[in-house]
């Protein structure tokens, strides 16, 4: 029997093994290097009497992807520069009082709107506000010196994400998508063992309520693989990764075409739960043939769903044999074929994307991958 501090050392180490954790430890490793790193600059190289601008900036600098902080940065900087030109200006001509610190203000916030700097915008006011209220009379003659403290803090913010292992968010998307593959080949499993058996409304409302959990989850997977698309860009880390597996970028996995087949397989498998809620409330019984014949099949796509290494017989041939023994059969009732075609078809759709999630994994595990 495992001890209490045995078990929380595995929880521990399963959450530190969670790509996003590792993602987030590096990025507050990463922000502390670059403000520690300006700040040492600013006071032992630059001599700055005023040395929280560089390590503010850079901190402003230190975003999750490389492409964010080039661009984000470069706003970052403009903003800056802005504000202390902003506050040297007001505060030569008009100088520091109550009402030139709020026109300061006013400035800043106003040209904030401007396009191309709106994200970082907000930097000119707060820039503004610390030139002006950080003693600006002796610090007047020292404007060359404040713009050379923000350019460092950017360009050490810059250069520490490009260092310190710029994050690539591959497999952070890849978890996404293989939990949400996993939830739904386990509802198609839990859906197979209760319809060879027996089921009712009760059933179906569950497997709603948890296809509309993964709709919910959908949602931050797209976010994630966004994410991972962008941790591309101006990230120098892809190509060293892509040198060392000597594959190219045609070779790697889209996991914006994977998720949104993904997403359009729980579509489908919600569409299917729909036809079985209604078709409990109908009456007669199911043939028994269809029901052993489809729930074997439904098994078989939950598992290949869950788990792509699971061997399992092709399903859509299967589903085409048993559409074309049930379409033989004369005895079948007419009414039972709209409901066991809605059926079929479904499954066969589903199918189609079992086989697109196989080809994907092996794509995604062939490919260059990182954190």
């Amino acid at each position: 029997m495992s001890s209490p501090t045995g078990g929380l050392r595995r929880r521990i180490a399963i959450l530190l093994r969670r790509p996003e954790v590792t993602t987030d430890a590096l990025q507050i490793v990463k922000s502390v290097v670059a403000a520690t790193l300006a700040w040492w600059l600013a006071v032992e190289v630059l001599e700055s009497q005023m040395p929280f601008l560089a390590p503010w900036v850079a901190l402003l600098t230190v975003y999750p992807t490389v492409y964010q902080s080039l661009r984000r940065g470069a706003q970052t900087t403009v903003a800056s520069w802005a504000g202390v030109g902003v506050s040297f200006v007001i505060g030569h001509f008009l100088g520091v009082g109550l009402w030139t610190f709020a026109l300061a203000i006013v400035v800043g916030t106003a040209a904030s709107r401007i396009p191309w700097i709106r994200d970082e915008g907000v930097a000119i006011a707060t820039t503004s506000v610390f030139v002006l209220g950080d003693g600006f009379t002796q610090q007047q003659p020292m404007l060359l010196d404040r713009i050379i403290e923000v350019a460092v803090g950017a360009a050490v913010g810059l250069l520490i994400n490009l260092l310190l292992i710029p994050p690539l968010r591959d497999r952070q998307a890849s978890r996404y998508v293989d939990h949400i593959n996993l939830r739904m080949g386990r509802v198609l499993i839990d859906m197979a063992d209760a319809f060879r058996d027996s089921w009712d409304t009760d059933d179906a409302e569950s497997w709603a309520e948890e296809i509309q959990s993964m709709t919910d989850d959908l949602s931050t997977a797209w976010e994630s693989v966004r994410s991972a698309h962008e941790s591309r860009r101006a990230n120098p880390r892809l190509r060293m990764l892509r040198s060392r597996t000597a594959r190219t970028s045609t070779e790697r996995a889209d996991y914006g075409e994977i998720l949104a087949r993904v997403d359009e397989g729980v579509s489908h498998l919600r569409h299917l739960v729909r036809t079985l809620r209604d078709a409990a409330h109908s009456e007669g019984e199911w043939d028994t043939r269809f029901r052993e014949a489809w729930a074997g099949i439904v098994r078989d796509a939950g598992h290949a769903i869950a788990d792509p290494d699971s061997e399992v017989e092709p399903i859509d041939e299967r589903l085409e044999g048993l559409s074309t023994e049930l379409s033989q059969d004369r005895s079948l009732p007419q009414r039972t074929w709209p409901l066991y075609g809605s059926l079929i078809t479904s499954m066969r759709h589903i199918a189609r994307v079992v086989d697109d999630v196989a080809s994907a994994r092996e794509a995604r595990e062939s490919g260059p991958t990182g954190t």
